[in-house]
Order: structure tokens, then sequence, then C-alpha cells
């Protein structure tokens, strides 16, 4: 994580730079309309979520078209468009954002060059503030800005405060190095999968074979390649595991000795990953 990198706005435009002052939003309002199909997967919202110093749920209230000449960086077949919206909720993030809030974000086009109108529909913003300029987000990446639904709400809200633990599990960038040890029974061995992750930290991954036993694997953060478990599925200690490490052990991370032991770690990873599973992202 993955993770994302980040991509520098424009400013906003000095035109459309005031502040929408309409009615505020109540609880009595209906809720939003959710979308026909998810816009992105619990993985697609750990990335944003991860990176992201604001998790905002704002109702846009104006949208207007960024001349082409202006917006610097738009991939093709997108538009860059300005927002202003009303907060509805703070999901996330310590910076103290007002009832109104500004904008700039990318929408897809159709054929005839015509973009989704978000106006009156309810959005989750990943960015951060803007500290001269209140009322002013920057968002993460262009795109950063997704349609508002419950059940995206409701995986956000299990994600956030695992992100904000003291326990958060670093984020991994690879395989370190494996090395299997056979036993003195046979059918008896353990695999040692050693990970790096950012800032120095590490994680590692164990996979032990018994005679007559199903061979048993559990992860555990720190240096030392024993005790944990395997993590339950769309958790972060899960997310990074089986979003960013390799399906199949890098060459010349495997250090065991014989030829039979190096084939049993590269077998005990495979087994690591087909029990984490995929991790889909809808986002491109």
């Amino acid at each position: 994580m993955p993770g994302l990198s980040q991509r520098r706005l424009l400013p906003l435009l000095l035109v459309a730079a005031a502040a929408f002052s309409g009615p505020a939003l109540t609880a009595a309002q209906p809720p939003a309309t959710p979308p026909a199909s998810p816009s992105a997967s619990w993985a697609d919202l750990a990335d944003l979520a991860d990176s992201a110093p604001l998790v905002v749920q704002a109702q846009v209230r104006k949208q207007v078209r960024v001349e082409p000449e202006r917006a610097a960086g738009v991939r093709p077949g997108w538009g860059r468009f300005y927002f202003e919206a009303k907060t509805v909720s703070l999901l996330a993030g310590d910076s103290i954002i007002g009832e109104s809030l500004r904008y700039l974000g990318d929408l897809p086009l159709d054929a005839r060059g015509k973009a989704p109108s978000l106006v009156k529909k309810q959005e989750l913003l990943f960015a951060s503030a803007l500290p001269d300029r209140p009322g002013e987000l920057r968002l993460i990446t262009p795109d950063a800005h997704l349609p508002w639904d419950p059940a995206s709400e409701s995986k956000l809200r299990a994600i956030l405060p695992e992100l904000l633990s003291a326990s958060v599990p670093p984020r991994i960038t690879g395989v370190r190095e494996a090395i299997n040890v056979t036993g003195e029974l046979a059918g008896q061995s353990e695999t040692q999968i050693f990970l790096s992750a950012r800032d120095n930290a590490a994680a590692a991954i164990s996979v032990t074979h018994r005679p007559g036993a199903a061979p048993v694997w559990g992860v555990s953060w720190s240096e030392v390649a024993e005790g944990g478990k395997p993590p339950p599925r769309e958790t972060l200690r899960w997310y990074r595991l089986a979003c960013f490490l390799p399906p199949t052990l890098p060459r010349g991370t495997n250090l065991s000795e014989s030829i039979a032991e190096k084939a049993q770690a590269d077998a005990d990873y495979r087994l690591v990953m087909s029990e984490l599973g995929a991790c889909p992202r809808l986002r491109r």
C-alpha cells in the first residue's frame, strides 16, 4: 500500500472561492440514495483512509468545471471540477473544519465529455486541511472523493479505529527472507518468513507442520516468528499482508538449506497467501 502517492492539486479558483451559504443539513433529512453498485472495495477504503489526515462526509452543493487549460495533470477521459459542499460528519481527523467546504476533484467524462452531477449527493472526502485557507480541503489524490453509502460508511467506521489505535500494525513492504527447518520426526518442520516494513518495523509469519495434523500458521508483529494467529479477513492486519505481499516468495529470499526445505518454504508461503485470499480493488 501499498500506500498511495499524493498528487498535488491546483489552488482553488478565486472566482468561485465564496463559500455556499444554504440551509443547514438536519438529521431529519432523508439519506442519500445509495449507488447501484459499490464504487470502492474494503481495500480501496483502507488505502484512502491510511493516507488521509481527514475523512469527511459531505453533501455537494455546487459543481463547476475547471477549464482544461487550467487543469494540469488530469488523466485522459477525466475532468477537474471545483466543488462546494456542506459538512455532514467528520469521520476522522483532528483539524477543525467548518460547515462549508471547498475543494477540487476529478471525475470521469462520458462519450459526450460530460461528468455526472454530484449536486445534492453525499460524498466521502479523503483530504487534508489547508491551514491558511479556512474551509478549503486538498484531496489526497484528485479522485479521492467517493459516493457515500451506508455500507461504505460502516466499513470506514471499522477501519478508522484500527488505524488510530496504539497497536496499529506497520505497513508491510515485502519479504526479507524465509527459511524452513526440518524437525526430528517425519513430517515435522517449521517455516519462518520475515517481513520488511516501513519505519524499521518488522513482522514475521510462522508455518508449523506436525505429523498427522494440518499445517498451522500465524503472524506476529515483531522480529520473532512464533505465536500469533491468521488475521481475520477485512481487518487492518489482514490488509497489511494480503494487499502488499507478493504472490510467491521473491527470488533470493528463500534461505533454506536443502532442496526439500526450499520447496517446503515455497509451498508454505503459497499456503499463507492462499488462505489470506485476494485483495480486490475497484478504483483505477
